[in-house]
């Protein structure tokens, strides 16, 4: 009979992941991951494959449990035009404050891998595609129905223009984090969403895109 694993599967993935966001892909060795993690290798093996597999299988998850209900949250919680004003306003705002300098665990990848990882590169360009149009391009369509956002936006151009800003946020986050660059990014984000006839003031953005804590996160099932 197979022995019984003695370790959570969702709970040694979401360590691993926090080290690979830390560090990155190449930076973390296979001895970080097993003391990180709390198994041994034969146990990494038996359950993930390799080095390689365990990251896959990492960003897929981090897709699932943090960057998708992320933004649903905002698309539920704010009017369009707070809710990706207030993305770009709060990354900011938390950079400068010197509580978030890790990056994005999805655009830290891109820089390192995609070039040379084809099945990296596929998960980082779902991952882009779906903040770009289930996001971005659908806060807009919606502020531009209820009168949030001006109807001379248009959708799809303005969608990859706030996609590619966020990217720069996110990097300029983690190498020039100056006051007055990132400010740049958030008033060419207000240039691209001009107010359209029926408004509301800005409520602030409580919650955070942050590296999710290293203990507490959503029970989910794995996925590989």
């Amino acid at each position: 009979m197979p022995r019984k694993k003695q370790f959570g599967v969702d709970d040694v993935m979401h360590k691993a992941m926090v080290a690979f966001w830390d560090h990155g892909y190449r930076a973390t060795s296979l001895q970080d991951l097993v003391e990180c993690m709390g198994i041994n290798r034969a146990s990494l093996y038996d359950t993930f494959g390799d080095k390689h597999s365990l990251f896959i299988d990492t960003f897929h998850s981090y897709k699932i449990i943090y960057l998708k209900p992320f933004f649903a949250e905002k698309m539920k919680a704010y009017t369009p035009r707070q809710a990706i004003l207030g993305l770009f306003e709060e990354v900011s705002d938390r950079v400068l404050k010197g509580e978030e300098r890790n990056g994005c665990f999805v655009i830290n990848t891109a820089l390192e891998l995609s070039p040379h990882d084809q099945k990296v590169a596929k998960i980082v360009n779902q991952s882009f595609s779906y903040i770009e149009k289930s996001f971005f391009r659908k806060m807009i369509e919606r502020g531009q129905a209820t009168g949030d956002i001006s109807k001379s936006v248009v959708p799809i151009s303005a969608a990859r223009a706030l996609l590619s800003l966020f990217i720069g946020l996110r990097v300029l986050s983690r190498s020039r984090p100056e006051k007055a660059l990132l400010q740049s990014i958030t008033n060419q984000v207000e240039d691209l969403l001009p107010r359209g006839d029926q408004t509301t003031l800005p409520d602030p953005i409580p919650h955070s895109f942050e590296r999710p804590a290293r203990h507490v996160y959503p029970e989910v099932a794995r996925v590989g």
